[in-house]
């Protein structure tokens, strides 16, 4: 199974059954084997992006409590070169934030050229959250989605490549991703009870998260849904995405300097 972006103004159809990967799927070990061996791919990669300095690759995480952000980027990006990437986990804005437009904190954030950044919830928050809550009007809410698409085609135009994946889980998976918080010492503080709030607005989530992905998925920074239900199946299918954009970005080490011959004579003598 290989992952295909959401085609722009088509509504995915976020029900459980689309967060089962396929049933044909390798073991657990053997998904671990391959994601091990697409990793060592991606090292080099990276280091080649990170040498050249022209061009960055931004990857956007969105999905609803415990769908396994954090542990994807802890298994699919956990053996790259920590000195060419960044992760942005985007929480509750602050009152500097709030006091600047919604898309202040999340440009402060983009990856600089030759690195890989990760953002670990995105400006998406501002039709997802703000929406189901209501924490703006409706006008305003619905004049993200263009804005938004404006600022990551700027971003595209400047030399950042952009993927976004959505985690998506059934809700009979989160419910026991909940219980597993509640039950283990070493989860029960990732547990919020705000999350059962949330989880009561199920289906104001799964409409608002349509829409967005329907209306925001471009050709410069396309949407990928990610059945989430099986975490090494999940791992895997993002990081096939992310090696195959590396790999058509081709980044190339920069020519020898000139002076390298003088300097080898130097250390030679």
């Amino acid at each position: 199974m290989r992952l295909k972006p959401v085609p722009l103004g088509t509504i995915p159809a976020l029900t459980d059954a689309a967060a089962q990967p396929p049933a044909d799927l390798p073991d657990k070990d053997e998904l671990r084997d391959r994601l091990a061996h697409l990793a060592g791919r991606m090292v080099k990669l990276q280091t080649a992006l990170y040498a050249e300095g022209t061009r960055a690759l931004l990857v956007v995480l969105q999905g609803r409590d415990t769908a396994g952000k954090d542990g994807l980027v802890r298994h699919v990006f956990g053996q790259l070169n920590p000195l060419g990437l960044d992760l942005t986990s985007f929480k509750v804005p602050t009152p500097e934030e709030l006091s600047h437009d919604y898309l202040w904190r999340v440009h402060k954030a983009v990856p600089a050229k030759g690195r890989i950044g990760i953002f670990n919830r995105s400006q998406y928050e501002d039709v997802l959250v703000v929406r189901v809550h209501g924490l703006v009007p409706e006008p305003v809410w619905r004049a993200r989605y263009e804005q938004i698409n404006g600022f990551e085609r700027f971003l595209s135009d400047n030399g950042v490549v952009i993927l976004k994946f959505c985690l998506h889980i059934s809700r009979e998976e989160q419910r026991q991703r909940l219980l597993a918080r509640l039950d283990a010492p070493e989860r029960n503080w990732k547990f919020n009870a705000g999350d059962l709030r949330e989880r009561e607005r199920w289906d104001d989530y799964t409409k608002a998260y349509e829409d967005a992905l329907a209306l925001t998925s471009t050709a410069w920074a396309p949407w990928y849904v990610v059945p989430a239900d099986r975490k090494p199946a999940r791992d895997l299918l993002v990081a096939e995405v992310v090696l195959e954009t590396l790999t058509e970005m081709r980044p190339v080490y920069p020519p020898v300097p000139k002076e390298a011959g003088e300097l080898r004579k130097l250390l030679q003598a």
